[in-house]
């Protein structure tokens, strides 16, 4: 294939997106089979399926998934200059799309994105296992994964880790809870109710660890892998819960919680997970440049 036919990859983009012919169809205007000869003389030209039938459903094969994330950023980045062609003085917005591990605070997840906001990037969040969110990296399905843990794939993935920071892990629960656990910190967590992340998680490992090397049996209540949810039962009084000490303070408030203490010798740290060794995304160098003002 010599040049890209623009014209293929917008029809095939909206397939995929509609999730079929039939509602592309009805999008476009067009019929049903001129939707599908464009499809096959794409699919020809690059020679690579891009769909495959399952029942009654079309779904892409892997070429047809790289070949939509492509599309997706190229008529995005379409719609993005027809914007500021129509409004010359507005700032123009670059598309930043970022995979957020699911065992991520939230919270501290919106801090680390704040400095890509203010610098007019219109920003994608994609939230997943970390596994699926870096299997994305290679094929620019996302420009970075933040996670919890560095990535650990083969040589020849091209994925690199760049360390953002860590802090320190403080154990939070209700008014109630609070007062009942203040005290004899962290012998008082010995048959406390307790809300711990999922065992896949790294801060669970830190956490079981913690755990065993102070002979604590605590009683749990809930293994919780999402990390906003698992807050949200600590707000409801079902136990006491850990989170970064970096975002104290915006735990308290969102979630009505109180700080009872600091954990000793446990530590959450933080990677931006990217394809290329050298930042060339603005956005991404901004994230990691403000995080290390407020991580350690």
């Amino acid at each position: 294939m010599d040049r890209l036919n623009y014209q293929h990859l917008f029809y095939f983009w909206n397939v995929a997106r509609e999730g079929g012919v039939t509602r592309a169809s009805e999008k476009l205007g067009l019929a049903q089979p001129t939707i599908s000869g464009q499809i096959a003389a794409f699919e020809a030209s690059i020679g690579a399926q891009l769909f495959r039938k399952e029942g009654r459903n079309l779904v892409m094969t892997e070429t047809g998934r790289t070949v939509f994330n492509y599309a997706d950023e190229i008529f995005s980045l379409g719609r993005e200059l027809g914007s500021a062609l129509k409004n010359r003085a507005g700032a123009v917005s670059v598309r930043l799309s970022v995979g957020v591990s699911n065992a991520l605070p939230k919270l501290l997840v919106y801090r680390l994105l704040e400095p890509a906001l203010a610098a007019h990037n219109q920003v994608v969040c994609h939230e997943d296992k970390t596994e699926r969110l870096l299997a994305e990296l290679p094929v620019h399905g996302v420009d970075l994964v933040f996670s919890d843990w560095p990535a650990t794939g083969a040589a020849d993935a091209r994925i690199y880790n760049h360390p953002i920071g860590e802090c320190g892990v403080a154990a939070f629960a209700t008014l109630e809870l609070q007062q009942r656990y203040r005290k004899n910190f962290p012998r008082c967590l010995d048959g406390a109710p307790l809300l711990l992340p999922t065992t896949n998680t790294a801060l669970r490992r830190s956490l079981d660890q913690w755990l065993d090397a102070n002979n604590l049996f605590p009683k749990i209540v809930a293994e919780v892998e999402d990390s906003a949810l698992l807050k949200t039962f600590g707000a409801g009084g079902a136990g006491v819960f850990m989170a970064p000490t970096a975002v104290r303070a915006q735990v308290e408030e969102q979630y009505g919680v109180r700080y009872i203490a600091t954990l000793d010798g446990v530590t959450e740290r933080f990677y931006a997970i990217t394809a290329q060794r050298k930042i060339k995304h603005a956005g991404v160098a901004a994230i990691l440049e403000s995080a290390r003002d407020w991580l350690i």
